[in-house]
């Protein structure tokens, strides 16, 4: 962060020196302009005489003609002189017989066009003009605003290099802004960044989840260190715990902690020391592609294989629940194929959560692997999330009581636990599992549903049952409401 002064130092220096170009689009734009140029209007007013005048013509047509009309009468004296308009004539004057005479003796100036009973209707050459300026005024005035935008656009274009540095210049103040506010407002501290390949966490925590806890309910967030080892070349923390206690999150949250430290930002956690992250690869969630015949077993494998082939030992790579999509043993081969890989070839540092208890033999067989865990605490056959993370290894995964918090039906979860007893004792005593699951009953006797008990209707519904609202008139459903409120009271 000590380079951040002379980079907003710099950034400061290249808005300079754009007032000309500043001042000539303030006064020639008006200041919400439309998003398209056919639409017009985007020229302010004041900045072209001539587009001033033709958009009086275009919008105040008849104020204008009622001017020139104004100008012929004090120039005949005639007071019935009259401009109007026809779909055959367009504009022309019109005069009563009467005052025909006085109108031909100014031959130069009026021109007879037509004679009716009564009426005598004669034109001008500015009339006609004015007439041809109105109805075309609309797309002169347009053009003339295209004939500006191209001059502007020019302008514009010559300055573009100045123009995309102070552009530059406005994002990285913008950038260091935000990142000043993210970091005074939550808390943020200063990362350590060097070239070694430590990663040393204290107290870190997800911004979002965090951020989300405290708008929603005021819940504090669960602050977890994350000390991956520097003695060994490879880093890799095997983490295991029961789903909904917070793995994935500590998975994304130290990934993102590394993202906004290589970025320049200050990092949510009470101290950090990150080494140079040449790679940041992720495999969580779940999520296939249908359109290309791809299963979300097949997805996540071709994930993995990009990051295998591609992780060197500056990476860090956030892996969840490998394996999962298939069955049991294979799931496991690949999940345990997988984390050797991570720690003899790439050599890399990662956080690899899982379900299969059985590879945290692991961490006594590879020097850079240990063991963490999500701790729950289990009380009264339900369990407490704490969202802790330690070192070692989880005993179990707690899926049926995590089933049970998700609102599965008692005599599922009850048959989960004759099962999953029948397995584990199964394994314990060696034997094997399809003779496990043949002495297991097809379905075990659903409990008797209790009868429900008869509902009986209040003295509101009973009376509403005889009522008729077609029937009543005004004041008698008014006397029924009133009715009611007395009844609701008994």
């Amino acid at each position: 962060m000590t380079e951040a002064p002379s980079l907003l130092s710099d950034a400061a220096m290249a808005l300079v020196g754009h007032d000309a170009l500043v001042a000539l689009l303030t006064q020639a734009l008006v200041a919400e302009p439309p998003l398209l140029t056919r639409d017009g209007g985007f020229i302010a007013p004041g900045y072209d005489a001539e587009l001033d005048e033709t958009r009086a013509l275009r919008d105040e047509g008849r104020g204008v003609i009622g001017r020139m009309q104004a100008e012929y009468i004090d120039q005949t004296g005639i007071q019935s002189l009259k401009i109007k308009h026809n779909n055959v004539l367009g504009y022309f004057i019109e005069v009563t017989t009467t005052h025909e005479d006085r109108m031909r003796a100014l031959p130069e100036t009026f021109i007879h066009r037509q004679t009716t009973a009564g009426q005598v209707r004669f034109t001008t050459l500015p009339l006609s003009d004015l007439e041809t300026r109105i109805l075309n005024a609309g797309n002169h005035a347009l053009e003339i605003e295209k004939h500006h935008y191209a001059g502007l656009k020019a302008r514009i274009l010559a300055l573009a290099a100045p123009i995309a540095q102070a552009a530059r210049a406005l994002a990285e103040i913008d950038l260091a802004a935000s990142f000043a506010d993210l970091s005074a407002d939550e808390g943020w501290c200063e990362p350590l960044i060097d070239d070694s390949r430590a990663f040393q966490i204290t107290g870190g925590r997800h911004p979002v989840v965090e951020r989300a806890l405290r708008l929603q309910n005021g819940t504090p967030f669960v602050a977890n260190d994350c000390h991956l080892a520097q003695a060994t070349t490879p880093a890799i923390w095997l983490l295991t715990g029961p789903n909904m206690a917070g793995k994935s999150t500590f998975l994304r949250q130290n990934a993102l902690i590394a993202l906004l430290a290589q970025s320049g930002s200050h990092v949510p956690a009470t101290n950090a020391h990150i080494g140079l992250v040449s790679q940041l690869f992720s495999r969580v969630g779940a999520s296939d592609d249908l359109a290309r015949g791809r299963s979300t077993f097949m997805v996540e494998m071709v994930e993995t294989a990009a990051i295998l082939n591609q992780a060197d030992d500056r990476a860090l790579v956030i892996l969840d629940e490998i394996g999962r999509g298939t069955a049991t043993y294979d799931g496991l081969s690949i999940a345990w194929a997988t984390l050797e890989h991570l720690h003899e070839v790439n050599r890399c540092r990662a956080l690899f959560a899982t379900h299969y208890h059985e590879m945290t033999a692991l961490a006594g067989k590879l020097t850079g692997v240990e063991n963490a865990t999500v701790t729950v605490k289990e009380w009264e056959g339900d369990v407490i999330f704490l969202h802790e993370v330690r070192k070692g290894a989880a005993d179990r995964s707690y899926g049926v009581q995590v089933a049970r918090l998700a609102g599965l039906p008692p005599s599922v979860i009850d048959r989960a636990k004759v099962v999953l007893e029948a397995l584990e004792k199964g394994e314990r005593e060696g034997g094997s599992q399809k003779a496990l699951i043949d002495d297991l009953p097809l379905f075990r006797a659903a409990p008797a549903l209790a009868p429900r008990p008869v509902k009986q209707d209040s003295a509101v519904e009973a009376r509403l049952r005889d009522i008729h609202p077609d029937e009543l008139t005004p004041i008698e459903a008014l006397r029924l409401v009133y009715e009611l409120k007395q009844v609701s009271k008994t």
